[in-house]
């Protein structure tokens, strides 16, 4: 008698209440990331230290997160989903609080590491998460909806930080993102399930997912991307000020467009990858990186042009992330947590190479060779999406561990 085959089994609800959670502490991860960018003079002072010192507040955060991000699959292999996220969060509170009480340089940067643990981690496994939460079919928008937290956050981190900062100091400003993040903690207990791991995940993990067909391609176009937006990203301001002439008004003002479009790029993303993975990776740092020569040789030809295009790359910016990660999902979807591991490491390397290549070109040849620069990086990326970028499933059965070129 012959063992009859396992029927399907219909997947799971969506848990939108659960991402939503997820989307909170995105939210709060990144604004306390870049708050001490927007009080960093204040900090300064009030620690004694130089502002150079204070800014290693960020540097730090982003290296330590590089680290948390290839390691939290492998040492939270045997760990439920959900005690680890709220683990993440509980550092995060704790990371504010050292911060916000903080008697000097040593107590900030510990602060720091603490959140750049928890910053890395979360971020590592949000995008496995999501794929347990909602159907398959609805992981793009789900994305979409987590990564919808960054531009709230990073506008809410440059206006609202140095605002708050100035009205009640920059202490309160931190305790105050230890409220949200209590908040999200809160909210992450009443909505997420328990998850337990679905396998073993070794540190190996890593070095055999990058060895399979196609993934190291994808590694370096997400290199690609990243660094040539940062590039650009990072001296946006003297573009608008030395090239564009703004003042504070329509500076801030084109900022504000830039965080808007960005965010309205980022919902919309979930639409465009539903119709095709492959266009999104494709159209995005096209556009981009056309945006980036178009500033470097027509830039100042109008404020409003300039404003104009800093707002439509805001926009295309916004997919790009909510891309590259429904990506890892596709193509290594057995391995979602170490592949999204590898996709925030990629990206905190390309933020800080993106920031030095910018800064060599500044001084080689001012913010135009920056934004030429970054248009290259971009369309680099672009031609490598086109040549060599697999979207399909590459599962290590499938390719019977020889590296062949399947999927």
């Amino acid at each position: 008698m012959s063992t009859p085959l396992p029927t399907a089994q219909p997947a799971p609800p969506s848990r939108w209440f659960a991402v939503i959670a997820l989307t909170l502490g995105v939210f709060s991860l990144v604004m306390a990331e870049f708050l001490p960018a927007s009080l960093l003079t204040p900090m300064a002072d009030s620690l004694a230290i130089s502002e150079g010192q204070a800014g290693q507040a960020v540097t730090v955060t982003a290296v330590v997160a590089l680290l948390s991000g290839l390691l939290v699959a492998s040492v939270t292999q045997r760990l439920d989903r959900r005690h680890v996220l709220l683990a993440f969060s509980l550092l995060m509170i704790a990371a504010n609080l050292t911060v916000a009480f903080a008697p000097g340089l040593a107590w900030l940067l510990l602060g720091r590491v603490l959140l750049g643990i928890a910053l890395g981690g979360f971020w590592a496994l949000s995008a496995a998460t999501v794929m347990r939460l909602v159907s398959e079919h609805d992981v793009p928008r789900a994305l979409s909806l987590l990564f919808a937290g960054v531009p709230i956050a990073t506008i809410s981190a440059a206006a609202l930080g140095s605002y708050l900062g100035d009205l009640f100091g920059w202490r309160d400003v931190f305790l105050l993102a230890t409220a949200i993040s209590v908040l999200t903690l809160i909210f992450q207990y009443l909505t997420l399930p328990r998850m337990t791991p679905e396998r073993p995940t070794p540190l190996g993990t890593l070095v055999s997912v990058m060895k399979r067909p196609g993934m190291m391609v994808g590694i370096v176009a997400i290199l690609l991307v990243f660094c040539g937006h940062f590039a650009f990203f990072t001296y946006v301001r003297p573009f608008l000020e030395g090239v564009s002439h703004m003042g504070i008004n329509a500076l801030s003002s084109t900022l504000l467009a830039f965080g808007v479009a960005n965010f309205v790029g980022t919902l919309a993303a979930g639409y465009l990858l539903e119709r095709s993975l492959r266009l999104t990776l494709l159209l995005m740092p096209l556009v981009m990186g056309s945006l980036g020569w178009l500033l470097a040789t027509l830039g100042g030809f109008s404020p409003g042009t300039d404003a104009f295009m800093v707002a439509l790359w805001g926009f295309a910016f916004g997919a790009v992330p909510v891309a590259w990660s429904t990506w890892i999902t596709r193509v290594v979807p057995d391995e979602a947590e170490s592949g999204g591991g590898l996709i925030v490491a990629s990206i905190q390397l390309a933020i800080a190479l993106g920031a030095a290549v910018g800064g060599v070109m500044f001084d080689l040849s001012g913010v135009l060779g920056v934004c030429a620069t970054a248009g290259t990086l971009l369309l680099a990326g672009a031609a490598l999406v086109l040549a060599g970028v697999k979207t399909r499933p590459v599962v290590a059965a499938e390719c019977g561990g020889q590296g062949s070129a399947c999927g």
